[in-house]
């Protein structure tokens, strides 16, 4: 059976709609007329999604001197398209509860990508990038391809796992050689399904082939090296065994001085514990 990414998306195993107070959220952020006290109460309709802003927004993944107590003053001092994105990051993992764990190792697997996330953050702020959040939201969402896979072609996927173990080679190249396209290509295909913007979509769909991103070249280099730098580290686990080589065109993208790495990776130590209780309390 011929495969696509869009096909998959559209699979015998539907992945869930984004929550509609996401929507909601969207739509009122798009809206000028809309104050910020009118989107605190969209965000305060939900209140496990509001506990999960203000508990973030109390961590120190912004470490802010005083105590913001709520959504109001958390969007005034995040911003309303930050606070947005950081809303879809802390949405994402309850889109994929249930997945049996004969199919994937969902803690190993979000263990990566809030790892993902707070590298590309870090390397964003350093680059002075604007709204780093959305970097942050790039990561918990580069690898959701491989979980629509996982779900619609479980056999196929155990077969080229089986294959890249035994050749040592990379996964995504083995999904390109057996299917024609990757995980990436995929995951770019449920966030179009989704109705995200293609800042979030390119990047996701060319994290492994960043010289591919048109529009959105920085962000597509900027996770494609957060990805390389949390398989060095060994933190969580996302199918690969090995450590993809680096994209000569994103590093000078980037143009980050390798004296800057062992901070970044040291940032990256001391927000992870924050940032796996935040997404998957009880850790």
């Amino acid at each position: 059976m011929k495969h696509s990414p869009e096909g998959l998306v559209r699979g015998k195993v539907q992945i869930a709609s984004l929550p509609t107070v996401f929507a909601r959220i969207n739509e009122a952020i798009e809206d000028p007329e809309c104050s910020f006290t009118e989107i605190g109460g969209i965000i305060g309709g939900d209140p496990a999604l509001s506990a999960r802003l203000l508990k973030l927004a109390n961590s120190s993944f912004y470490g802010f001197p005083s105590r913001i107590e709520t959504i109001t003053h958390a969007i005034t001092v995040i911003g309303m398209s930050q606070l947005r994105d950081l809303a879809l990051a802390t949405t994402i993992v309850s889109q994929f509860k249930g997945l049996p764990e004969s199919t994937v190792n969902m803690e190993s697997f979000w263990y990566h990508s809030i790892c993902v996330g707070l590298a590309a953050r870090i390397i964003a702020i350093y680059h002075r990038e604007p709204n780093a959040e959305r970097y942050y939201v790039l990561g918990m969402l580069h690898d959701l391809g491989h979980l629509v896979m996982f779900l619609n072609m479980p056999d196929e996927m155990r077969k080229i796992f089986e294959r890249c173990k035994e050749n040592r080679s990379l996964v995504y190249q083995g999904e390109r050689e057996a299917l024609g396209f990757d995980h990436g290509d995929v995951g770019g295909a449920l966030l179009r399904a989704w109705d995200l913007p293609a800042r979030l979509e390119e990047p996701v769909a060319c994290h492994h082939k960043p010289s591919a991103a048109a529009r959105y070249s920085m962000e597509a280099a900027i996770v494609h090296l957060a990805d390389i730098i949390s398989h060095a580290l060994e933190i969580g686990h996302s199918a690969e065994d090995c450590v993809a080589p680096l994209d000569t065109r994103a590093w000078e993208t980037i143009a980050i001085p390798v004296s800057q790495l062992s901070s970044i990776v040291n940032q990256i130590d001391r927000q992870l514990p924050d940032a796996v209780q935040m997404f998957m309390p009880g850790k």
